[in-house]
C-alpha cells in the first residue's frame, strides 16, 4: 500500500505526553481481578492443602457418616461437592463441612465415604476428593494462573504505557510509519483510537490506545482491507508508535511552515474526503481495548455483587444456617463482616448448631 510521505525537519523533536493514553480501566480493574485471585485461593487452597495432607497417610472410616451430599454441576463441566462428616475416632467426636471443586465430564451420582489423616485425625474429607486431588490441583492453579496472568499483564502494559509517556517530552528523531486503526469510539467530543502497528516494515505487532483532544482527527492515509490506515510516528527508541493528528499539532517546536509544508503531500486527499474514512468504513467485528476492560470489568463486578448480595441473603434471609456456599463465603469474609453475619445467623439459628464459618473449637457451639 503506497502512502504519501510524510516530510519532517531532521532535528530532533519532542512529543505531547498525553499523545499516549491508558485506559482508566486499568487502574481499578487491576485491584479487582487481583482481589478475585486472592479469593478463590483463599476459597479453595486450604481444602486442596488439606486433602493433600490426608492423601500422605489415609485412613478409610466405615463407621464415618456422611450426611447431607449433594455435588452440583456447572457449565456442564464444574463440578461442587459438599457434605457433612461426622464421625469419632481415638474417643473423641468430630463434625465438619467439606466442600470440593473440580472439572469432570461425569454424569450421574458420586460415590464416596469418609477419609481421615491417620497423622491428623481432625481432618477428614470425602474420598472423593482424594480420587480428584490432582485434578482439583490442576484446577486451582489452572484458574489462579490465569486470573494472575491477566492482572500482572495489564501492570506491565501500564507501567509500558508510563515509561514511553516519560520519554515523550525529550526530543528525539521521528520516524513516520503506518498504522491500522483497530476500532474508535467518539464520546463528548473527543475521539479515542485504537491501532496496531502490524503494517509498516518493521512493524512490532503491538496495539496502542490513544485519546486526542477535541476537534483533533487522525491523520488518515488510506484503508487496508476494511480498516482505516493513519500515520503515526517512532519517536527515538520508544517501544510504541505515537499516531499523528491532521495537523500535527501533537509534535511539539513544528513552525506553522513546517507544518504546511509537511501536509502539503496529504492536501489531496484531504480534499477528497479521506477526513471522514472513519464513518465510512468503521472497522466491523473489532472491539477497542477500553470496551473489552470495561466488558471484563462489569463482569468481575456483577461477580463481586453478586456474590456479596448472596452473602447478606444467606445471613438475613435463609431458611438453614447450613446453606452452602453461604457458609463458605461467610467464613471468607473479613472478621468485622464475619461477625456481623454470625451474630445475625446466631440470633435465628442459636439454637440449633453453628455453621462453618461461625463455629467454635469444638465444632458444634457458636463462637
Amino acid at each position: 500500500m503506497s502512502t504519501p510521505s510524510l516530510i519532517l525537519p531532521a532535528r530532533p523533536l519532542s512529543l505531547r505526553k498525553d499523545s499516549l493514553s491508558t485506559p482508566n480501566a486499568y487502574f481499578w480493574s487491576t485491584p479487582i481481578i487481583l482481589a478475585l485471585t486472592i479469593f478463590l485461593l483463599i476459597w479453595q487452597a486450604p481444602g486442596v492443602y488439606r486433602d493433600f495432607q490426608i492423601s500422605q497417610n489415609p485412613l478409610p472410616l466405615e463407621q464415618g457418616d456422611v450426611r447431607d451430599g449433594r455435588c452440583t454441576t456447572r457449565k456442564a463441566i464444574f463440578t461442587d461437592c459438599e457434605a457433612r462428616l461426622v464421625y469419632t475416632y481415638g474417643g473423641k467426636s468430630y463434625d465438619q463441612d467439606v466442600r470440593i471443586m473440580f472439572v469432570d465430564f461425569h454424569v450421574g451420582d458420586y460415590e464416596t465415604g469418609l477419609v481421615i489423616s491417620a497423622d491428623h485425625p481432625e481432618l477428614a474429607t470425602m474420598s472423593l476428593g482424594l480420587d480428584k486431588l490432582w485434578n482439583r490441583i490442576i484446577t486451582l492453579a489452572a484458574f489462579a494462573v490465569f486470573m494472575l496472568g491477566l492482572s500482572l499483564g495489564m501492570i506491565f502494559l501500564g507501567l509500558r504505557i508510563a515509561r514511553a509517556k516519560s520519554r515523550l517530552s525529550q526530543p528525539a528523531r521521528l520516524m513516520p510509519v503506518p498504522v491500522e486503526i483497530m476500532a474508535f469510539d467518539r464520546r463528548r467530543g473527543r475521539l479515542s483510537v485504537t491501532y496496531a502497528d502490524k503494517i509498516a516494515s518493521d512493524k512490532t505487532g503491538r496495539t496502542v490506545y490513544t485519546r486526542l483532544q477535541p476537534g483533533e482527527e487522525p491523520l488518515l492515509v488510506g484503508i487496508n482491507g476494511k480498516n482505516p490506515v493513519a500515520l503515526a510516528v517512532r519517536h527515538g527508541d520508544t517501544s510504541l508508535p505515537i499516531l499523528l493528528d491532521s495537523r500535527l499539532q501533537r509534535i511539539n517546536g513544528l513552525t506553522e511552515e513546517e507544518r504546511v509544508a509537511a501536509l502539503a503531500p496529504f492536501q489531496n486527499e484531504h480534499d477528497a474526503g479521506q477526513d471522514t474514512v472513519l464513518e465510512a468504513q468503521k472497522p466491523e467485528g473489532q472491539i477497542s481495548i477500553w470496551s473489552r476492560i470495561k466488558i471484563a470489568v462489569a463482569i468481575l463486578l456483577m461477580l463481586v455483587i453478586g456474590v456479596f448480595g448472596f452473602w447478606l441473603w444467606y445471613v438475613t434471609s435463609s431458611p438453614t444456617q447450613f446453606q452452602s456456599p453461604g457458609m463458605d463465603i461467610n467464613n471468607l469474609m473479613p472478621r468485622p463482616l464475619n461477625a456481623w453475619g454470625c451474630s445475625q445467623l446466631k440470633a435465628r439459628f442459636g439454637h440449633d448448631r453453628a455453621p462453618f464459618g461461625c463455629v467454635a473449637s469444638d465444632y458444634k457451639s457458636w463462637k
